[in-house]
Formats: C-alpha cells, structure tokens, sequence
C-alpha cells in the first residue's frame, strides 16, 4: 500500500500535493457549512407549517444533523440497518475490501514499472498505426 500513494503521486511536487490537500480541507469545510445552511432552512420552511414546531438556528441544525446520524447510521454507510445486517455486512468481502492490496506493492517493486512501460509501448503502437491508415 506504501508504493500505491508513491504511484499515484508520481510526477506531482510536493507544492501541487499540498495545494491538493488545502483544497480538500477548504471543499469539505464549505460542503459542511452548506450543508447546515439546507438543514437549517428546510426545517424552518416545514416543521413549524406543518407541526407547529419552532423555528432553528445553524448550530442547531449541524445538531440534529449530527444526532440523525448518530441514531440512523447503521454501519457508517447510511441508511438504518439492523445490527444482525451490520454483522452480515462486517462477515462477507465487500467492494470496500483492501485485502487485495497487499499484493500491489510486492507487484510494483518486481514488475510495475517495466510493464507500465511495455504496456505504453503497446498504446503508442496502437495509436500509430491508427493514424497511418
């Protein structure tokens, strides 16, 4: 799993990786905020027409957010599951299974690189005799 980041931050500068995670912080920190805002302003157009509740603030609404999840999660993947369907989620091979990778580094430490390159090869032949004809 070491080699996969190397892999996939091959030709990147440390300043471009960098400015790479800032911009995650900043995208998931306007994400949230935003996401409070809907919160707040859905609760404060419905519930108090509906059920004559009262209206909230933005922290409130992050709360309930937070609380919501909390109660109807399930096994971090949304959506409320039992817990006997947690333990058949946790038991079986899921798409979110890594026990692949511990092959990858072992791969590109033998042979990642030079058929990486073989397989370039192959593509740019492709590509030339494509435009040839």
């Amino acid at each position: 799993m070491k080699n996969y980041f190397a892999h996939k931050m091959r030709e990147r500068s440390p300043i471009e990786i960098v400015g790479i995670i800032i911009f995650g912080i900043i995208a998931i920190t306007g994400l949230a905020i935003l996401f409070g805002f809907v919160i707040m302003w859905l609760w404060n157009w419905l519930m108090p027409e509906i059920f004559g509740l009262t209206t909230i603030n933005y922290w409130q609404a992050v709360g309930l957010f937070i609380l919501f999840k909390l109660l109807l999660g399930g096994c971090g993947s949304g959506g409320g599951k039992s817990s006997k369907k947690c333990k058949d989620h946790d038991d079986k091979k899921s798409k979110s299974d890594f026990s692949k990778w511990q092959h990858y580094d072992k791969f590109w430490e033998e042979e990642g690189d030079e058929l990486y390159k073989q397989y370039i090869e192959r593509q740019e032949g492709t590509l030339n005799t494509t435009e040839s004809e």
